[in-house]
């Protein structure tokens, strides 16, 4: 243990996993393809560093060159060597307006064709997953309080929705442990207690988002998660698609976004801002976080009639 109480190797703060540090706009931003390799463990710091078979290493290689992101999973609970042969995998295709999840099993993981994951197409021998999935980051070699917190959660979670869960690797955003991941959406949520997860994973198969502890969509730039977000808060849209970025632009450090909501547009300005931890310690360390500068409502644009002759 740190000499405040914290987990050995903890880096966060006391407070940090509480629901009282913002999460908005966090999500990661280059995840909109993902590769899942079930593997059962252990896992190193680093991909690159974990002993796997040599042709899983060069697809989590060719993953990454494509562009999609590759993590390792495992079912939550006792760990049991997988009877299966070959690499099962789980790909999510996140982006736009209809991602999807497929799965499949490998003999040779080179068979698996990463471009037309990256296209959108399902790849051959893969098929169509219809329920979503839920990962929680359990990475204890890249955080100690990713498995401290993760471990019971992804338990609990998996208890509650047997089949649908699984243990992860490093998803991004240590400070927000617990982490949980809605697929094939790529929701993200943080700092999540074992009540706010599975409140927040019934909500998705039900195809609504909880504002609460919502990390944002990964794949989107952060400044149009928080705008995604603000606009939510502002009408109480909570359906998954509900909101969407029709179109953005910077000036320095200010992001103006304008967002439909239905038939409904709104401008949205948003800036960066940094949020003390509230640790109770004299620390120096702030979060990066969006605030809301303007929100209206845009007029519809109405054309005259032209009169009748």
């Amino acid at each position: 243990m740190e000499p405040d109480g914290r987990p050995k190797g903890c880096t966060h703060e006391r407070g940090c996993h509480t629901g009282a540090v913002p999460a908005l706009a966090s999500a990661t931003v280059g995840a909109r393809y993902w590769l899942l390799i079930e593997h059962d463990g252990p896992w190193a710091e680093r991909l690159p560093e974990c002993r796997l078979p040599a042709e899983l290493h060069a697809l989590i290689r060719r993953a990454t060159e494509a562009g999609v992101r590759a993590q390792l999973i495992r079912r939550p609970g006792r760990r049991t060597r997988s009877t299966r042969q070959g690499a099962h995998v789980l790909l999510a295709y996140a982006a736009g307006d209809s991602p999807w999840l497929a799965e499949g099993v490998f003999a040779d993981p080179d068979d698996l064709d990463l471009d037309a994951l990256v296209h959108g197409v399902v790849p051959e021998s893969c098929i169509l997953v219809s329920e979503p999935v839920f990962l929680v980051c359990t990475h204890a070699k890249r955080n100690a309080c990713c498995a401290r917190i993760g471990l019971p959660l992804a338990r609990h979670l998996g208890e509650n929705l047997p089949g649908k869960v699984w243990e992860t690797s490093h998803v991004g955003g240590d400070r927000y442990a617990a982490n949980l991941v809605c697929l094939p959406h790529g929701l993200y949520y943080g700092n999540m207690s074992e009540a706010a997860a599975l409140a927040a994973a019934n909500a998705y198969r039900h195809g609504e988002v909880l504002l609460d502890r919502f990390r944002g969509r990964a794949g989107i730039p952060e400044p149009l998660q928080a705008a995604e977000h603000f606009v939510r808060d502002h009408t109480g849209e909570l359906s998954v698609g509900g909101v969407a970025v029709e179109s953005s632009r910077s000036d320095g450090d200010v992001t103006t976004a304008v967002m439909r909501l239905g038939d409904a547009r709104f401008r949205v300005v948003v800036e960066p801002m940094a949020f003390p931890t509230p640790c109770g310690m004299a620390c120096a360390e702030t979060i990066a976080t969006y605030r809301l500068v303007s929100l209206d409502r845009l007029t519809p644009v109405r054309y005259a009639t032209p009169a009748l002759t």
